[in-house]
């Protein structure tokens, strides 16, 4: 009895957290990489030799850039309702050498990229995550209303 009345409470636990999801928030994360690789590849036409090249410098780079934008987010938050001047200016210092950082880091990139990439590819490739963001956005608005 006790083994059926553990298995009951688990359906009820499984169909009630399948049912508090709503299927237009859910997405699966690989396929979702996999539709950005193939969008950029695609938009700026790169030849697979390029390809091959390009995706390390992109991961290495991208990566890195939402590690800092992660880390610079952290720093707006205010958990507290009120922090020490001390604090608030650390704060700000810490975003602008984040900031500086990833300046050098785009430098950086763009002079990996260059070895690989035109220069027209590379201002390309500046507008094309955005524009991604903005074709996935439109595609689940489409298939929410369908």
């Amino acid at each position: 009895m006790r083994k059926y009345t553990i298995l009951v409470i688990l359906f009820f636990i499984v169909i009630g957290t399948s049912l508090a999801q709503r299927p237009g928030d859910r997405y699966d994360r690989e396929k979702l990489e996999a539709a950005r690789v193939a969008f950029i590849t695609t938009r700026l036409d790169l030849k697979p030799e390029q390809a091959e090249r390009f995706w390390p410098i992109f991961n290495v780079f991208n990566d890195a850039r939402e590690k800092n934008l992660k880390e610079m987010s952290e720093l707006g938050r205010v958990k507290d309702i009120e922090i020490s001047e001390s604090e608030a200016k650390a704060r700000i210092s810490k975003k602008f050498e984040i900031q500086r950082k990833m300046i050098l880091d785009e430098e950086k990139f763009v002079r990996d990229l260059s070895s690989v990439l035109t220069y027209n590819q590379i201002i390309q490739l500046n507008g094309l995550s955005r524009e991604f963001a903005r074709h996935i956005y439109q595609r689940r608005k489409g298939e929410s209303q369908k």
